[in-house]
């Protein structure tokens, strides 16, 4: 119903407040400044780089030459508007909704989800079913918002973004993947890092929560209609649908919960009827959640996607390229170790000038590398960033081999590869 979550938002009244608006270094003050702590963390990440290399990063298909396939970003604003919508109608604090919602996907790999299981194949992993996850885009986007990515202050120093806690732990308990119902936050303001695997920590926030559940929202019917784009699903694949839709939410006429807008399965009527379901169904002491029918349905089309699309062999096939472009430039940078340690990553790389351009000054900014010439380019370049990681040590020299590939975009992986491999 109507405003039912506004007596648990995220507001000055709420308990959680002062934990919620907490930062880990204190934001420079501007003195004039008209917008509250979530705009500050909202217009942040949208200026960040890593916000506008989504546009360039893959959502389901791989580096799409065509201009109406969804990408990252778009999946992002997608998400952010879901979760706004239901934020609002339920009475719950937008800003923050809003803020976790734009950064939600900073720490995506690229190639989509595939390239985060190529990095994370990359490290070593403990055996069993929940052994910690070394490499996860949850925790890259929380990662890459403490560590890596920077804005310039009033004086031109480059300086991390320094998020508010709420906006932080939505970044990395965001996962959509999970599927639940009555979804409620955790009460604790735990340390972030101590979250090992994706989808196990409820968010702290209710607006957190929104975006967790918006993200699925978002992908199931946009990635079905990239699919008719590229004619990916045939006329069993539609039959399949239509069937889906009746076992599920029935047709008009028959006496059962009929879907909403009718009985196409696209973007704009998916979303709708998603939204229109879960903010009648929710509540407070229930939580987050959908109808039986819809929960049902959403189930019904995530088999339906994996089975038609995700699986499809032109994917499939793709995936064997990009698996290879990953490894190559993972390979090529950690031959780069022993000549990183007395300053000279840029000798070994001189034959691939973009990478060595790109990795040196990635050296530079992020850990305590001195290259032999110009040895202050830190202060030249007025990075105030913390180090990261130590070019000496062999595990830490390899998650900065990684971190640096993960903010790739596909075109640029693609290009740096073409760069090591030709002759």
């Amino acid at each position: 119903m109507k405003d039912s979550f506004k007596s648990v938002a995220c507001t000055q009244d709420s308990p959680k407040w002062e934990n919620s608006i907490e930062r880990q270094s204190k934001l420079y003050d501007r003195g004039n400044d008209i917008r509250s702590e979530f705009e500050r963390d909202y217009t942040r990440l949208l200026h960040c780089q890593a916000y506008r290399r989504l546009k360039h990063k893959t959502q389901v298909f791989f580096a799409p030459h065509n201009d109406h396939i969804c990408t990252r970003m778009e999946h992002v604003q997608h998400v952010a508007s879901v979760a706004s919508t239901v934020a609002k109608y339920l009475g719950l604090n937008e800003q923050l909704t809003q803020a976790i919602a734009t950064g939600h996907d900073i720490g995506h790999a690229p190639f989509g989800h595939h390239g985060e299981d190529c990095l994370n194949s990359l490290l070593s992993q403990k055996e069993g079913m929940n052994a910690p996850k070394k490499f996860w885009h949850e925790r890259n986007s929380l990662f890459f918002a403490d560590y890596i990515e920077t804005l310039p202050d009033p004086d031109g120093v480059q300086k991390n973004l320094d998020l508010t806690y709420a906006v932080r732990d939505g970044l990395i308990c965001h996962c959509g993947e999970i599927d639940q119902q009555g979804i409620k936050p955790r009460s604790d303001n735990l340390d972030l890092y101590t979250i090992k695997r994706p989808g196990i920590i409820q968010p702290y926030t209710w607006e957190g929560c929104v975006v967790k559940v918006a993200d699925k929202i978002a992908y199931l019917g946009r990635d079905i209609e990239d699919a008719r784009a590229y004619h990916i699903l045939d006329m069993s694949a539609y039959r399949q649908l239509r069937e889906i839709v009746g076992a599920t939410l029935g047709f008009e006429g028959k006496g059962r919960k009929a879907f909403r807008s009718g009985k196409a399965v696209n973007t704009t009527v998916l979303i709708n009827d998603l939204i229109v379901d879960m903010c009648e169904q929710s509540s407070p002491e229930k939580g987050l959640c959908f109808s039986d029918e819809y929960f049902k349905f959403i189930l019904e089309l995530k088999k339906f996607s994996f089975s038609k699309i995700y699986s499809h062999w032109r994917l499939v096939e793709f995936q064997q390229y990009a698996k290879n472009v990953i490894e190559t430039i993972y390979r090529t940078l950690m031959k780069t170790q022993v000549y990183a340690v007395s300053g000279r990553a840029s000798v070994v790389l001189k034959y691939f000038p973009k990478l060595s351009f790109e990795f040196e000054n990635w050296l530079v900014k992020y850990t305590n590398y001195e290259p032999h010439q110009q040895k202050d380019r830190k202060r030249i370049y007025r990075y105030d960033t913390k180090q990261v990681f130590d070019v000496n040590n062999d595990e830490s020299f390899q998650k900065c081999v990684i971190e640096f590939i993960s903010g790739m975009t596909d075109q640029f992986a693609m290009e740096i590869y073409e760069e090591i491999i030709q002759f």
